[in-house]
């Protein structure tokens, strides 16, 4: 029937134009400040070509490393309705050939670096339903009111535990509404830290396996790509041909 179609169309539309979200890290794992040079420069690029491609791009997390220049973790947010290309040509590690800027007769010319996918967690927000308050006592200076009424909140997010405590003001409410934003900043910081460790034992580990087998190799102080890597915007075009042909 007329409507069937019409719905399978719908279907095949929304699905062929639902955007995707990918979380992308870049980083240097335990390397020295030649392998965060790497990575500040890699970032350049990835975002440029990422916008070639009208990938649209959001810088999450960037933590500088200790020379000027350097970046020694960048956590980057991808969205578009086809990122597995582009992913795909620049997952694992990444080779740079060239002098050490901050050691002068250094003889190391081979410097890596990696970068993972992360997998988007589903519990990065704070559902509501999820906290529960408890009114407490204030401690502390303050007298017989501090003794007798239960202004103090706790706020526990149930899920992962995590517990904090507002005795800041004198009305329930607005320790409660103090609580509730720590409750938020402490989770986010525990999420943020919870990437980082994951993700430095899996550099760790990718890192032995693959130093030998680099998805991109950049050489000299301007970072050119090697010619002979593949192109992603032709490879891409070349893709979309095939599929074309196919559905002729």
């Amino acid at each position: 029937m007329y409507w069937v179609r019409s719905l399978q169309k719908s279907l095949e539309w929304i699905s062929k134009n639902i955007i995707m979200e990918k979380i992308i890290q870049i980083t240097s794992g335990r390397g020295p400040a030649e392998c965060s040079w790497v990575v500040a420069q890699v970032l350049k690029t990835f975002i440029e070509e990422a916008k070639e491609n009208n990938i649209k791009t959001t810088l999450l997390q960037r933590e500088t490393g200790i020379e000027n220049g350097t970046v020694e973790t960048a956590t980057i947010l991808l969205e578009h309705d086809n990122l597995d290309l582009f992913i795909n040509s620049w997952i694992g590690t990444i080779q740079w050939i060239g002098q050490s800027q901050f050691r002068k007769f250094h003889k190391r010319k081979n410097w890596f670096i990696g970068i993972f996918e992360i997998e988007k967690s589903s519990k990065t927000e704070i559902s509501e339903n999820d906290i529960q308050y408890q009114a407490m006592r204030s401690s502390g200076a303050g007298g017989q009111h501090v003794n007798k009424v239960s202004s103090a909140v706790r706020a526990t997010h149930i899920p992962t535990g995590i517990s904090v405590v507002s005795m800041d003001s004198r009305s329930q409410h607005q320790n409660k509404k103090l609580a509730t934003e720590r409750l938020l900043q402490k989770f986010k910081d525990e999420t943020v830290k919870q990437f980082k460790a994951e993700f430095q034992t899996q550099w760790m580990n990718q890192l032995q396996i693959q130093r030998g087998n680099p998805v991109r190799v950049f050489q000299g102080s301007d970072f050119k790509k090697q010619k002979q890597e593949k192109n992603y915007k032709r490879e891409r075009q070349r893709l979309k041909k095939e599929d074309y042909s196919d559905r002729e």
